[in-house]
């Protein structure tokens, strides 16, 4: 729990609302308003986020930091870019002409190059150790939210096996796992006749409340009871509207893109509309030990086309100015190509790009070498990219936790980079 608002948790944790079982959602043409105010004191320019995840490790120079014509480039092209000397991928035409939308950082440095452990420290911030399990940023997000009047979860990640994790925050701010928008989210209508389901919730009411007779009440306890109560309100309010990608016109579905990846993007517009704070849209396959630029071309067309008609809906639904988009993975692939015509894990000068929530876009952050032998220039951690998107939201990245051990720990111990807050 927050040091800071011990006194007020019963009443923030009737706010938050995150992974439900195995429920879901979706929204139609009525969307309600984005989330008006974070729990922190802090002014916020964002309201909401979107985090593309690359799940694999993306390369940077097929994607958003290309070397052309050299040794490191392979058989790779470029593309211009609305960024005066920028170039992209080849594979990345669209969001090459949205450039001028996008923050790029091209030299994140980490000491993380296994997958799972280099999920936790770009999600969480901190290395992955055994003794503390920290929140995602989403589920972060999810947390410092004003949720008031959200019957849907306020954390859902896409697409993904591996979801964000609400770490000391609790289970309760997991992500809310959903597939592909294509098909209706399962479990929202129950299986049974109404009668008898509302007979099943009574006797469950009364099983709880003996096994409650029998043992001190806990923060496990709570959130297994908000879970249940927040269940119920979602399998009967109108929010759940919010996943059903079909209700959008066939023109926007198409610029999506026919594929799981475009209608998740399309539905994260959908929910961030509706007024869910925290919302990741998984891209996996990345991982090209082998056979990379054969790999990599099909996943940079699906990415190119879902991100850049994100950016390009957000904006004309007005969303934009209000609404993080960031798009990472764990890590980056090596300069080198090995025997296999693949590229390894990379951790010294990878890329991110951000667009939206008030940030100073229409720049590129660091430089790597031509040449992958030196250090790229203005190198920038995990952490200060977490910082950074806190402090767009208004949350206090800097405000102190108890884990259930007792342990004081911050949110984050980064710094906001100050070239993307202006």
């Amino acid at each position: 729990m927050s040091l800071k608002d011990q006194p007020d948790l019963s009443r923030r944790s009737l706010l938050r609302f995150g992974a439900l079982g195995a429920l879901g959602f979706g929204l139609g043409s009525s969307l309600g308003p984005l989330p008006a105010v974070f729990a922190g004191e802090q002014a916020a320019a964002a309201k909401a986020l979107i985090v593309i995840w690359l799940d694999g490790g993306p390369s940077q120079l097929e994607t958003f930091d290309p070397h052309a014509g050299t040794a490191i480039g392979g058989p790779s092209k470029a593309v211009a870019t609305k960024q005066r000397g920028v170039s992209f991928g080849d594979g990345l035409p669209l969001l090459a002409e949205r450039a001028d939308k996008l923050a790029v950082i091209r030299s994140l440095v980490t000491k993380e190059g296994e997958h799972q452990r280099g999920r936790y420290l770009m999600r969480t911030g901190y290395p992955l150790i055994p003794t503390v399990h920290h929140p995602a940023l989403t589920a972060a997000v999810s947390y410092e939210a004003d949720t008031r009047g959200l019957e849907i979860p306020a954390h859902v990640s896409f697409l993904s096996n591996r979801p964000p994790k609400g770490g000391y925050l609790g289970v309760s701010h997991d992500a809310f796992r959903v597939g592909d928008p294509k098909r209706p989210v399962p479990d929202l209508t129950p299986a049974v006749g109404k009668d008898r389901f509302e007979a099943r919730l009574k006797k469950l009411n009364a099983m709880d409340k003996a096994f409650l007779a029998r043992r001190r009440a806990g923060r496990a306890i709570e959130q297994h009871h908000e879970l249940t109560a927040r269940a119920h309100e979602m399998m009967s309010s109108a929010q759940v509207k919010a996943f059903k990608v079909s209700e959008e016109p066939e023109a926007l579905r198409e610029r999506y893109g026919d594929s799981r990846f475009g209608r998740a993007c399309l539905a994260a517009r959908r929910l961030i509309q509706q007024g869910v704070p925290a919302v990741e849209v998984n891209l996996g396959g990345w991982d090209t030990h082998a056979n990379h630029f054969e790999l990599t071309k099909p996943m940079t067309e699906r990415l190119d086309r879902g991100l850049a008609t994100l950016l390009d809906d957000l904006e004309a639904h007005e969303l934009l100015d209000q609404t993080l988009v960031v798009c990472m993975g764990e890590f980056g692939r090596t300069p080198t190509i090995n025997p296999l015509e693949g590229r390894d894990h990379w951790t010294r000068g990878f890329s991110v790009a951000l667009a939206g929530g008030g940030l100073k876009v229409n720049q590129t952050i660091g430089s790597t070498d031509p040449e992958g032998k030196q250090a790229p220039k203005d190198p920038v951690k995990a952490a200060d990219v977490l910082a950074t998107l806190y402090a767009q939201l208004g949350v206090d990245y800097r405000q102190w936790f108890d884990t259930p051990q007792g342990r004081p720990i911050r949110l984050c111990e980064g710094t906001p980079i100050k070239a993307l807050r202006g």
